[in-house]
């Protein structure tokens, strides 16, 4: 095997030093939402989730824990109201569909993201005309959701209250 020069060595040296201190000085900028954040004590924010498919669904409810994780962090409270209408609510039952017995781990991410999202004070919504429509029976749904009469009233009601909307479809 043949041996590196001093003048290799030292180039390599140089070049490791270089590259550990431009990812270090990467990191140091720290990728945060302050802007948005600046001046608020507290993040008002009702989502409107009307999605079709469970992966997708299960996907949001994460992004969504880890936003009011997130913003916690950040030094803002987070309010946040979720509003689930249309399709969605065939996700949010403990007996579901046989249509879904092959995405049942999908479904329990599902339920196990409601669970937290409830424990870290996110209040739930469940459109009773969805329901309704969908055939999904009101008192199989996930522990956590409260039904409402019409999601899009509620929608209404939050922004007016100041909520920010959140759409998810």
């Amino acid at each position: 095997m043949r041996s590196l020069s001093v003048a290799q060595k030292t180039l390599c040296t140089l070049l490791m030093v270089i590259f550990l201190t431009l990812g270090a000085n990467a990191n140091a900028a720290e990728i945060n939402d302050s802007a948005a954040l600046s001046g608020i004590k507290e993040g008002k924010g009702v989502y409107l989730i009307s999605l079709d498919k469970p992966q997708k669904a299960a996907l949001y409810l994460e992004i969504i824990k880890s936003t009011h994780q997130s913003m916690a962090a950040q030094g803002v409270k987070p309010d946040f109201i979720l509003v689930y209408v249309g399709a969605t609510v065939r996700f949010l039952t403990t007996e579901p569909a046989e249509e879904f017995t092959e995405i049942k781990p999908v479904l329990q991410s599902i339920a196990s993201s409601v669970k937290e999202l409830n424990e870290l004070g996110v209040q739930q919504e469940v459109c009773v005309i969805a329901t309704n429509f969908f055939k999904v029976p009101n008192e199989k749904l996930l522990p956590g959701l409260s039904l409402v009469g019409n999601g899009f009233t509620s929608l209404i009601g939050y922004q007016a209250k100041g909520y920010g909307l959140v759409p998810i479809f």
